[in-house]
């Protein structure tokens, strides 16, 4: 009688043990890739950036000002979230209003993007200054120019430059 409780009892132990080995074996986490595999990542500007802009001519859209101002990095790291603070005065150089715009991603070095700031209009509005920063420091002086042009896309190491085709 032993005997048989005994060979019951190991039984479903041992094939309890089994299912669970067996189940344990059929499910297999899926092969993770790394997100940055096969690309190239440069870490952004960290303190003092450099930037160039053209200095915008403010507009009038209802009752709104709309400030485009067009920008580009001559940092040799991207900048992240690049932000314009535009503070508009009086004739007595009293603060008026203030309005602020900035890009939601990276400026690569050598790209060209425009900035779009919304001030709501007031009469008393008379002239305006603007404060660059970014999401890891400063602009400290931004250079001011009168065109933008985007840096060429770089070709990888040991590729040829493209050609164009003759008809």
């Amino acid at each position: 009688m032993f005997r048989a409780r005994f060979v019951l009892a190991a039984t479903i132990v041992s094939l309890g043990l089994a299912a669970t080995s067996a189940l344990a074996q059929a499910t297999q986490a899926p092969d993770l890739k790394p997100i940055l595999a096969g690309r190239q990542f440069t870490p952004p500007v960290k303190g003092d950036a450099a930037i160039e802009f053209v200095y915008p001519v403010p507009s009038r859209a209802g009752n709104m000002i709309v400030t485009k101002v067009q920008v580009k990095n001559i940092s040799k790291a991207p900048i992240a979230r690049l932000t314009i603070d535009e503070t508009w005065y009086d004739k007595n150089d009293a603060t008026v209003i203030g309005g602020k715009g900035f890009l939601a991603d990276l400026l690569q070095p050598g790209e060209v993007k425009t900035v779009t700031i919304e001030t709501p209009y007031n009469a008393r509005m008379a002239r305006n200054s603007y404060q660059f920063s970014h999401a890891n420091g400063n602009v400290p002086k931004p250079a001011r120019v009168t065109r933008l042009v985007p840096d060429p896309p770089k070709t990888p190491a040991g590729a040829a430059p493209a050609t164009p085709e003759k008809k």
